[in-house]
């Protein structure tokens, strides 16, 4: 199996309620995911790409995706994701450590945006695999995802959720 989004979320215990923001979104494929799952919630997918911005927002215009709300933000800046301090219940990021440059100023946007015991789901690549994904030496691996979450002071919840043959989810709290 690839990676199946709907069977990861479900993992993670959301409710229809919550406030989701999916850091470095890029087509909004995990977004979507998660706007179909919140009946009553809201769904921010920050993205960098301005293009890729205006297709999420074509997208969930088209599909009356009422509760999906594209953005574009820095997602390695403080305050670069446009939300509000405690804003959200959970932050996403979904095969974005691996690309970005300041890994350490992402996830500590993602514990700013959060609430109080809010979560943070880090999905990311495990391996190089085929020509898809990072190449081998941008590969950020499960433990150092772990390390750099411990350090900011998320306390890990689970890391055995269903992502696939060649990813890793981890859960953290804040």
């Amino acid at each position: 199996m690839f990676m199946a989004p709907a069977q990861t979320l479900s993992a993670c215990n959301l409710q229809v309620t919550d406030s989701v923001a999916d850091f470095g979104a890029g087509s909004g494929f995990m977004a979507r995911a998660v706007a179909e799952m919140l009946t009553s919630g809201n769904v921010f997918a920050v993205e960098i790409n301005r293009e890729l911005v205006s297709r999420m927002l074509h997208d969930a215009d088209e599909n009356k995706l009422k509760n999906f709300h594209p953005l574009w933000g820095d997602i390695e800046i403080e305050g670069g994701s446009k939300l509000d301090n405690g804003s959200v219940d959970m932050v996403i990021l979904s095969n974005i450590l691996f690309q970005i440059d300041d890994k350490r100023g992402a996830l500590k946007e993602a514990t700013r945006v959060l609430k109080n015991g809010g979560r943070v789901l880090i999905i990311d690549w495990q391996e190089s695999f085929g020509g898809l994904g990072p190449v081998p030496e941008r590969v950020f691996t499960k433990m150092q995802a772990e390390e750099l979450a411990k350090s900011i002071g998320l306390t890990k919840l689970s890391d055995g959720l269903p992502t696939g043959d060649h990813h890793y989810a981890i859960l953290f709290k804040k």
